[in-house]
Parts: C-alpha cells; sequence; structure tokens
C-alpha cells in the first residue's frame, strides 16, 4: 500500500511560478465572490425596484429577496475574507518550500453551496 503524501516540495527555482499561481487563484476566488456580492445586491434591490414601476404583489416579493439577497452578499465576503487567508497560508507554505492542499476548506464552500442551492430548489418546487 503507497504511502499518501501530505504535502508537496516547491523547489527554489519554482517558487516565482508557485507565487504567481496562487496569486491568480486568488484573484480568481475575488472575482467569483465580487459577482456573487452584486448578485446578491440585485436580489436584495429588486422588489423596491418592483414597487417604484408598480408591479404587482411586489411587497410578498421583497419580503423574500431582501433576506436572499442579504444571505449572497454575506456569503460572497465570507468567501473573500477565507480566500485572503488561504493565500496567505499558501504564500507562507511556498517560502517555506513546501504547500499542503486544503481540502477542508474546499469541502466548506462546496457544502454550503449545496446547501443553498437545496435550499432554492426547495422554495422553487413550494412556491410553483
Amino acid at each position: 500500500m503507497s504511502k499518501r503524501v501530505t504535502h508537496r516540495e516547491v523547489p527554489e527555482a519554482h517558487r516565482a511560478s508557485e507565487h504567481l499561481d496562487n496569486e491568480r487563484t486568488f484573484l480568481a476566488w475575488v472575482r467569483t465572490n465580487i459577482a456573487l456580492i452584486s448578485f446578491g445586491f440585485v436580489v436584495a434591490r429588486l422588489s423596491p425596484t418592483l414597487s417604484a414601476v408598480g408591479a404587482t404583489n411586489a411587497s410578498r416579493v421583497f419580503a423574500r429577496t431582501t433576506p436572499v439577497g442579504i444571505v449572497l452578499v454575506v456569503f460572497g465576503a465570507l468567501v473573500t475574507a477565507l480566500a485572503a487567508v488561504r493565500y496567505d497560508q499558501v504564500n507562507r507554505q511556498i517560502e517555506a518550500g513546501v504547500v499542503k492542499a486544503d481540502r477542508g476548506l474546499v469541502w466548506i464552500v462546496t457544502l454550503v453551496i449545496f446547501l443553498f442551492s437545496a435550499g432554492a430548489v426547495a422554495y422553487m418546487v413550494m412556491e410553483g
């Protein structure tokens, strides 16, 4: 049976490339979270806009979209903070010459997104 590798050695000659890869990964997280925060803001502001143009049932929609929008904005901000922490950890690991994968963070973010998605599907089925 093979031994599970818990870290990867980073040769000195490859550290600059690893730092740039780490930065690109962080920026990808940031772009995704900016989109998520923007979408949450749009969802939260949707109902007042509908009320202003005289849409029917706008107050009922407002009661449901504002909390969803707020949750999306908070989730986007939280994941951005987690991405910054992970970026810093990887940066330090690269400098030390050893990089370890953080599967826990990936699974936590995946689980939260899955639960949000399941809740959205349940809501659409119940309302539809």
